[in-house]
Formats: C-alpha cells, sequence, structure tokens
C-alpha cells in the first residue's frame, strides 16, 4: 500500500461513487468551494442512470425516466444553484400506459389531471374518495417538503430543520403516518376491488418496490401524483448520460475529480472518526490510503456495511449508537434484483402511438415480477437513441437477485440468462411486432451484471422498498453514526428515483455544510 501525504488543511472530502445521487453531492460540494474526489468502479458516470453503446443504438442501463425537471423541482433547485443548464426534455404523456393481464386498452396515467380523473372513473368507478384522498395527502406532504425537512433527523440541527418545514397542513397528515396503501383500501372498501389492487401492485412496485399492502400510504401519494401537471415524469433528449454529464461538467469546472475504474475497498476510522479510504485502480491494481476530511458514500447500506471500519475506541453511547446502526441494515428486508432485455429493432416493430412507458402483467396470479410483469421504455423518433427508423426497446422486471448467485457454473448461469430473455422477448412479441430480422441487437442483463457494472451488492436496484418502518421519520438518514461520514442514495430518505437521490444530495451536503466541512 502506497500512502499518499496531505494535511488536515488540504484533505478533500472523498465521494464514493459517481452515481447521480454522488455526482450532485460531488458538484454541489465544489460550487461551494469544497475540495473533492469522486471515485468509481465503472467505465461512465451515472450509475444505474448511465448508458452503454451497441450497433449504433443507446440504451438506458437502468433509469430511463426522471422526475423533478418543472420550476421548484429538485433538479430545477440544483441545476440552477450549479450554474448549468437544465437538459433538454419533453414530458411523459401518458407518464405510463399499464396492461392487465387479458386487456388489450391501457391503463393511461395522463399528464392532465382531468384527463387522469376521468380515466380512472371509467377504469375504475367508485374509487374517487381513495385517489381524492391521495391528492390530499399529496398537497400537504409537498408543502412539508418544500421546506427541506431533514428526515429522519439525526441531530439538534436536523431537528431544527425539520421543525422548520412543518406546516399547519403537515398535522393532517398525522393519521395516516403508519398507514399502507392496503389499509386505506380496505378502509374504503376497495380491498376487493382486483383491478384498481393490481393496478396498484404495479405501479407502487415500479416506484417503491413493494406493493400496495407494503408501500407506506404518504410515499405513495407522492410517488403516484408527481405524474400529473404542474410535476410530471421525463423523457430526456439524446439519453438519461445527459443528466450526469451535465453533474460532471459542474464538478470539473468547480475544481473536483473524477476518477472512473477505481474501487473503494475500505472507509478508514481513526479515534472514532472517518479520516480516509483505501483506493484500488482496477486498471493497474495499485491500491492507496486516500486522506480524507470527510467520505460521502454513494452506496447501498447493504455495501456501506462491508466498507466501513466500524470503530470501537468511542464512549459506551455511540458504540451503542452504532451498534444498533448496523443491526437494523441488517434486518432490512432483502431488495429486489433486476433482470433488463435490451432490445434494438427496427422501427416498424412498434404500434402505431406507441407510449415511450408501458407496463405489462400477463397473469392474474403470478408475482409483480420474474417476467410475469414488464416495465418498458421504447425511444422516440430523432430523440438520439437509435438510428434512422429503428428504434430502442428497454424491458425491465423485478428478480429475487438469489437465484442467480447459486448458478454452479457458468453453463448454468447463461441457460437461466437465456431462458429469461427468451420468455421476456416472447411476452414483449404479443404487443410488439418483433417478426424475424425486426430484431437488430439483443442482450440481458441479470443481477450479477448490475453488481459488475455498479458494485451493488448481489445487484440490488432501487432501494430498500418504502414501506412504514423504512419511509420519513423511520427511514435511514444521510447522517450516520460515525463522525465525518455519510450515506446519499436510494437506502437513505426519500427514496429510489434520480429525483429522490438528488434530494438526498442536497440533504447532505446541507448537514456537512452546517457541520463545518
Amino acid at each position: 500500500m502506497t500512502p499518499t501525504t496531505a494535511t488536515d488543511a488540504n484533505r478533500p472530502i472523498v465521494v464514493i461513487g459517481a452515481g447521480i445521487g454522488g455526482l450532485t453531492t460531488a458538484a454541489l460540494l465544489a460550487r461551494w468551494g469544497r475540495s473533492v474526489k469522486v471515485f468509481d468502479l465503472a467505465i461512465v458516470p451515472g450509475g444505474c442512470a448511465s448508458t452503454f453503446r451497441r450497433r449504433g443504438f443507446i440504451f438506458e442501463v437502468g433509469a430511463t425516466q426522471v422526475a423533478g425537471l418543472e420550476p421548484g423541482g429538485i433538479h430545477h433547485r440544483i441545476f440552477g444553484e450549479l450554474g448549468i443548464e437544465l437538459p433538454v426534455a419533453t414530458p411523459c404523456d401518458p407518464a405510463c400506459a399499464v396492461f392487465l393481464p387479458g386487456e388489450t386498452e391501457p391503463i393511461s396515467v395522463w399528464r392532465d389531471p382531468d384527463r387522469w380523473r376521468a380515466e380512472r372513473q371509467r377504469q375504475f368507478p367508485g374509487s374517487e374518495p381513495f385517489w381524492r384522498l391521495l391528492a390530499d395527502l399529496f398537497r400537504y406532504s409537498w408543502e412539508f417538503q418544500a421546506g427541506d425537512p431533514v428526515l429522519p433527523p439525526g441531530n439538534a440541527w436536523d431537528l431544527v430543520q425539520l421543525l422548520k418545514a412543518v406546516k399547519p397542513s403537515t398535522l393532517l397528515t398525522a393519521p395516516h403516518a403508519f398507514s399502507t396503501v392496503g389499509d386505506l383500501l380496505q378502509r374504503l372498501g376497495l380491498a376487493g376491488d382486483r383491478r384498481l389492487k393490481t393496478f396498484l401492485d404495479m405501479q407502487l412496485k415500479l416506484y417503491s418496490q413493494v406493493g400496495a399492502d407494503e408501500t407506506a400510504l404518504l410515499y405513495a401519494a407522492t410517488a403516484l401524483g408527481l405524474s400529473q401537471e404542474p410535476f410530471g415524469l421525463y423523457h430526456l433528449e439524446g439519453s438519461m448520460q445527459v443528466l450526469s454529464d451535465r453533474l460532471l461538467e459542474s464538478l470539473t469546472r468547480d475544481g473536483g475529480q473524477l476518477q472512473m475504474r477505481h474501487r473503494v475497498e475500505r472507509i478508514i476510522t481513526e479515534n472514532g472518526e472517518t479520516t480516509g479510504v483505501v483506493v484500488r485502480n482496477l486498471k493497474t491494481d495499485e491500491t492507496w490510503m486516500e486522506p480524507a476530511a470527510a467520505v460521502v458514500a454513494n452506496v447501498p447500506i447493504q455495501n456501506l456495511m462491508e466498507m466501513v471500519d466500524w470503530p470501537s475506541d468511542r464512549p459506551w453511547f455511540d458504540r451503542l449508537t452504532t451498534d444498533f446502526y448496523r443491526s437494523r441494515a441488517e434486518k432490512l428486508p432483502e431488495p429486489s434484483g433486476a433482470f433488463v432485455v435490451y432490445l434494438g429493432v427496427d422501427r416498424a416493430a412498434l404500434p402505431a402511438d406507441c407510449p415511450p412507458h408501458l407496463q405489462f402483467l400477463y397473469d392474474w396470479d403470478g408475482p409483480v415480477g420474474e417476467n410475469n410483469s414488464l416495465f418498458v421504455s421504447v425511444s422516440r423518433e430523432g430523440d438520439g437513441r437509435a438510428p434512422a427508423s429503428m428504434a430502442t426497446i428497454t424491458a425491465s422486471s423485478f428478480v429475487d437477485s438469489q437465484p442467480w448467485y447459486r448458478c454452479r457454473d457458468r453453463a448454468e448461469y447463461e441457460a437461466l440468462k437465456t431462458r429469461y430473455t427468451e420468455e421476456a422477448i416472447d411476452k414483449l412479441g404479443r404487443y410488439f411486432r418483433l417478426d424475424p430480422g425486426a430484431i437488430v441487437h439483443c442482450e440481458a442483463a441479470t443481477p450479477r451484471t448490475f453488481e459488475d457494472f455498479t458494485g451493488r451488492k448481489f445487484g440490488y436496484v432501487g432501494g430498500l422498498g418504502m414501506r412504514v418502518s423504512t419511509f420519513g421519520p423511520f427511514a435511514i438518514g444521510n447522517r450516520t453514526p460515525v463522525p465525518g461520514l455519510w450515506l446519499v442514495g436510494d437506502s437513505t430518505h426519500p427514496g429510489e428515483g434520480t429525483a429522490g437521490t438528488s434530494y438526498s444530495a442536497l440533504t447532505t451536503v446541507r448537514q456537512m455544510t452546517a457541520a463545518g466541512f
């Protein structure tokens, strides 16, 4: 190990991971005058919101749509703070077209609130009390979130920020703080509406990793409300890579550094505080200790547990806090992995007026995942993702990660991957015209692919699942119990998605600035 010499005065802040959460944190810190170094093991920045190229096609690795670009939205705010232009984007309308088993007409989640109201009243007669309450809870929660609360509070400063954000309307959410979407359906006598419940399971699995019976009601109100004006989900021109490219431009302009193909293997603590990281250059295999004034980890909490030299030389109360944090992390439900098929196709394979985002469920009695449901993103003509007269189709499904790691050898793994790929393409062929010759390029990614590319343990995607026990005041905070160590990304409040991870980054930078870093 080759040590790097540095004094306390010039130690940088080290950011682990160049996903959207890490890049946003680093760019803001650099903008505010801090010395920042970012390390990432991948080839290109962006994490699960990055892209790759094949035969003239550009495929998004994971994330395919973005929220928070509207005035006042989190990306609008952050890009304004950084002094960079927002990427060109168009609203997704509908945000999603959802096909239930055996049905040829989708449930279209329109951006226009009146049009969406008419759609849901037609699709789910008698459900309007449910949607009205969700709209009220979204409004109350958004007024609260606009005050930049820190959740969960980790010290007195955090608590002050939380209390400053509380408004009279916030108190109206209190009776629902421990409720799930399933609880509300039961109270309103709608639990027996199979189509409504299945639709909610599909949408919430996409946004919160769990279905209606487990998703926290207050989270669902926001996740389901963001699709309508004046908010919306957006399709970026070019690709999702534009988002990380803009953040990287800001970071380097303000003196920050990004080193790709570098893995942070260990977070070092001394005298109970974070003092540096051990870095490995994956191209040369050189390893060294990088001193750090503070460390921000843009990794799943499962990775963090294995990276930290958890300090034992601290007062008993601090050790108790750390032990509780670690024990809670170990008991968290296992997140989902993902299986994704990337297709480059002749544009003639797409139906007329094909929506940019679709969800399919194929069997009423099957799971929302494991290829029984697919979330599909389709490129638009001229959006930069495909050559002329071509299109990309990206189809993903949540899967249990463990079977992919239990394969006895490479042959068994490849056989499982082939089976999932063929099943997905067969099901996609029920909507798209995937005749012989229509598919120009095909490849697939499994949880093991995601772990290889992003370093996320077991290829976990999308965070922890927004249950009551992991949302809001009960969420994992950005401030860890180890001084000088922060966690950003989809393991922390307010959860998954580029908007959620960007908000966690903003919260972290505010906390660090208040703490003098």
